[in-house]
């Protein structure tokens, strides 16, 4: 009998925990926290915490020495610097191309959805929503905003420092600093690469062999991903909810359309035109990392599963997989970009503040250099966000970002998918550029 492919595992774990955190609501709605069904719910929901953080843990735990032993194992096995530097200009050109379309899809859909709006004038119900939300966020919440809050246009020059970490090991053992841990491989697999004889080919040779110590190590981590799935959706549906897009739910689905509409048209016509790639083949190459990407909103955690999609369903080389996917988990931010813009201009609307056309191209450059210079800032989009917000001069940031983190879980999963499938769709059309014969294959 023929097992069962991961990625059915993992949308077979979605399907169960979004049923059981239906049956979980029920129950409650019909129960007092004190009673026995409230207390069996929320001892579910904390036994789901506990092993959804030992299941983030574990992805977060390889991230680090995979994308160092990936990266110098990748850059060492290519044919001298100059290789190197056609796959980097290649590589850049996509991500800033990519991002800067999937900017300007967000901006024509919000201006013709005006989700901000009622028969061309300001919501006045979704404003005092604002208002209502804000009020009753919890403490989390609202210290998540004060944190954004607090930083200024200065702080995406923490971007470029970033790049030349003090302390590499440091860098390393803060996830918001991956840019710095990538910057430094870079570095050491060039200086490996000028080392003669055999102990530059000892270095290679060790990397290579770690890196595929670490992608056995994915593997294992991998096998218990649908029960990790599992404890990391219940809880997300269940606090969710149907009545929480009762006053969002126009702006929720014009993001959501925005999105799908970079997935599923923009990015398939560049495999399709420029990587010479079958969209429907990629697709189903990439189901475990979008699913994965989607359960677990983060790229970076994604990483792993992207890498082994990539190589072993996609068919690219560890040589251009190994350089393009680290360097756009951390900066090539597609989906995260366009939620940016039309998070900006659906506040505008709301509040009744009119951009002009010079407004909205700064607000297009911002999301632009936001998406890459934030990205490894906690609540990176929050910061981005009430930056571009308060540059535009839109009144109540705060109140606004506050209210949109209500619907933020779930957009947030989606441009994850995005972003990672964006990452993989740069690596196909890179590959194939770059010579490389590939067919995608089924997962």
């Amino acid at each position: 009998m023929k097992r069962l492919a991961s990625h059915w595992h993992i949308l077979i774990a979605l399907v169960l925990a979004t049923l059981t955190a239906l049956v979980f609501r029920g129950l409650f709605d019909h129960a007092t926290v004190d009673s026995s069904a409230g207390r069996f719910v929320k001892a579910v929901l904390e036994m789901c915490g506990f092993v959804g953080d030992l299941f983030m843990r574990g992805l977060k735990m390889i991230i680090v020495p995979l994308i160092i032993t990936a990266v110098i194992s990748g850059i060492t096995g290519m044919k001298g610097i100059e290789g190197f530097r056609r796959l980097g200009i290649k590589t850049v050109a996509f991500y800033i191309i990519s991002s800067l379309v999937a900017i300007m899809i967000g901006l024509v859909v919000v201006n013709v959805v005006e989700p901000g709006l009622v028969g061309g004038t300001p919501n006045e119900s979704i404003r005092a929503a604002f208002e209502e939300r804000s009020a009753s966020a919890n403490e989390s919440q609202k210290e998540k905003v004060s944190i954004a809050g607090g930083r200024n246009g200065k702080d995406f020059l923490s971007f470029f420092t970033a790049m030349i970490p003090e302390n590499v090991v440091s860098a390393a053992s803060d996830n918001g600093q991956l840019l710095g841990v990538i910057v430094f491989s870079i570095l050491f697999a060039i200086a490996a690469t000028q080392v003669p004889g055999d102990s530059g080919k000892s270095v290679s040779d060790f990397f290579a062999g770690a890196n595929e110590a670490m992608i056995t190590v994915t593997k294992w981590i991998m096998a218990v991903a649908p029960i990790g799935i599992y404890v990391l959706i219940l809880p997300v549906v269940y606090e969710t909810g149907a009545d929480l897009f009762a006053q969002l739910g126009k702006y929720f689905f014009t993001v959501l359309f925005a999105l799908s509409f970079h997935l599923f048209v923009i990015l398939p016509l560049a495999l399709r035109y420029v990587g010479k790639t079958s969209p429907f083949g990629h697709f189903k190459a990439m189901r475990p990392a979008l699913l994965m990407a989607f359960s677990t909103a983060s790229s970076s955690a994604t990483l792993p599963v992207t890498m082994r999609c990539v190589q072993e369903n996609a068919g690219v080389s560890k040589r251009v997989s190994s350089f393009t996917l680290p360097l756009g988990s951390t900066v090539n931010m597609d989906g995260t970009a366009l939620y940016e813009c039309v998070a900006v201009i659906f506040v505008a609307q709301v509040m009744g503040i009119d951009l002009g056309m010079g407004a909205q191209f700064f607000i297009v450059v911002a999301a632009l250099l936001t998406s890459v210079g934030v990205a490894g800032i906690p609540s990176a989009s929050l910061v981005a966000i009430l930056l571009i917000l308060k540059s535009s001069g839109i009144p109540n940031a705060e109140t606004a970002v506050v209210a949109l983190l209500s619907v933020d879980r779930l957009l947030d999963m989606s441009r994850t998918a995005v972003n990672i499938f964006s990452d993989s769709c740069a690596a196909v059309i890179v590959g194939k550029s770059e010579g490389e014969v590939f067919s995608p294959q089924e997962s």
